[in-house]
């Protein structure tokens, strides 16, 4: 890991991520695609139509068929893709030249001094910007029980995250807050919905527990939904990993008079197995509903820690050894309740069983010539694992084809070079199985759909941009993005952390 500095709006602070440039840049225009990938459907078909003054960027590089409007939008100027580019117009004598229509990627090209980039209303069904006091590495959503399968307008998301202050001692972990998540203004929504008031704010509320260390990585535990706790686990660049139970936290967002007690800002437990090294591999079991956690740090060294009979937490010392590099990231399997995944900079993926009396992984494979940034295991299909990697690539793995003997054949079962940068954060969606979110370094998060088939004559029309896979979907802009998350009871509704803050947004893509 490496430690760079951020360009916020709101305040200073330090930014840390797989900043590492490869030394070999891959060609863009190249990816790999598995057929075995095609019991995939494809759910989705878009059509693009043009406009001359204005360039607007789709995610697949086709402009898209919004008018030209100088109007205010619910993002910033600088916010997302699917952009408009205002570029200079020049004179000819008496008469205009109009600007050449072209397409533009964020990840291609920087914007020139006279350019700025404007969304696209079109291509959202919501987008919105928050900025919070410090920047934040890591978060997790927190579930809640307004409802699965919300659809309606305005949306309520309830989150979990900690800061990178430019001081230690000003670090905290933050409960969130954002309702009024109103939906897209369009010109064509004028009339419809008018007792819904689509131009107000959203509103940001936030539960601040104050810690003196980064967070380098936070989760919360997966069977909170059905219990009165809300355990969050955080692990931080001091190399102590803190157990917060935030239900009092969330409980005083919508009760009136009710105000969280002193004590519950202090942690459940504090985990001192990794000493002073610091780690951001960590999770939660999704099989287990007492409470069961992995961590890694940056030593190689994976522990596993369990809640005891009388609401304790005890860590086995034995830690789990065999990566030669540092522990980026732990997937437990979604299905298997005593295996899982480990990623490191050591460029391999480890399974592992936690039955093995000795501790050591029971497959390896080497995925990757760089770091292993980022992993997903998928809950819809629990043979395929996606990964992310330092030098910008990204793929899905078919684990039935993962075995000691076959380590150095395996190949991916899709794999994209779209990325010229670090990949900081890959996840499956949580019901369509075919659909992943990526984030990178190059200031994007992308979605992808990987039922489109390769042979698919209108996939294959990217608006004459070579480089541009037919499963990419969408492609949005956001500074210095870190982690990214699809919303498990709002369908289609992606949240993502970077250096200016969090974007909520739901595309037509989705």
């Amino acid at each position: 890991m490496s430690k760079r500095a951020a360009d916020i709006l709101v305040s200073p602070g330090g930014l840390k991520n797989h900043s590492r440039e490869s030394a070999e840049s891959s060609d863009p225009s190249s990816s790999t695609y598995d057929p075995a990938i095609g019991e995939f459907e494809d759910q989705f078909e878009d059509e693009f139509e043009s406009e001359d003054e204005i360039i607007e960027a789709g995610a697949d590089g086709n402009p898209s068929d919004s008018d030209d409007d100088d109007g205010a939008s619910e993002a910033d100027a600088d916010g997302d893709t699917h952009m408009d580019i205002d570029g200079d117009e020049k004179k000819a004598g008496s008469g205009r030249k109009k600007s050449q229509e072209e397409v533009y990627l964020p990840s291609r090209r920087l914007l020139g001094k006279d350019e700025i980039l404007e969304p696209d209303p079109t291509a959202y069904h919501m987008l919105h910007r928050m900025n919070v006091t410090w920047p934040c590495l890591s978060f997790d959503v927190l579930r809640d029980g307004l409802g699965e399968e919300r659809r309606g307008y305005p949306a309520t998301t309830y989150l979990v995250t900690g800061t990178q202050a430019e001081q230690s001692r000003k670090n905290e972990i933050m409960v969130l807050k954002l309702s009024g998540l109103n939906k897209m203004q369009r010109d064509d929504d004028e009339d419809e919905d008018e007792e819904s008031d689509t131009e107000d704010d959203p509103i940001l509320e936030s539960r601040s527990i104050p810690i003196t260390s980064v967070t380098n990585r936070i989760r919360t535990a997966p069977h909170t939904s059905t219990s009165p706790e809300h355990l969050v686990a955080s692990m931080h660049e001091s190399g102590e990993v803190l157990i917060h139970d935030v239900h009092s936290h969330l409980l005083s967002f919508d009760t009136p008079g009710f105000t969280a007690p002193a004590h519950s800002n202090s942690p459940l437990a504090i985990l001192k197995m990794h000493g002073r090294t610091e780690g951001y591999a960590l999770d939660w079991s999704p099989l287990s509903p007492r409470g069961q956690l992995l961590t890694g740090d940056n030593a190689g060294k994976i522990f596993h820690t369990s809640r005891t009979d009388g609401g304790g937490w005890k860590t086995n010392g034995n830690s789990f050894t065999g990566h030669t590099g540092s522990i980026e990231e732990i997937q437990w399997s979604p299905t298997e309740p005593t295996v899982f995944a480990s990623g490191s900079s050591d460029g391999t993926v480890k399974i592992w069983d936690l039955r093995a009396k000795k501790h050591r992984p029971q497959i390896s494979v080497d995925v990757s010539s760089s770091d292993i940034n980022v992993m997903s295991w998928c809950r819809r299909i629990d043979f395929l694992l996606a990964t992310g990697a330092d030098d910008g690539v990204w793929g899905v793995w078919d684990l039935r084809t993962f075995s000691s003997s076959a380590a150095a054949n395996v190949t991916p079962t899709a794999q994209f070079t779209f990325h010229q940068q670090p990949i900081t954060s890959v996840e499956f969606h949580p019901t369509e199985d075919s659909i992943v979110a990526v984030a990178s370094a190059d200031n994007t998060v992308t979605l992808w759909d990987l039922s489109v088939e390769m042979d698919d004559e209108e996939s294959r029309d990217t608006g004459g941009v070579e480089d541009v896979p037919p499963q990419l979907l969408f492609v949005h802009y956001m500074k210095e993005v870190k982690e990214v998350h699809w919303h498990p009871q709002i369908p289609g509704t992606v949240v993502a952390t970077g250096g200016e803050g969090f974007n909520v947004f739901k595309t037509i893509s989705i």
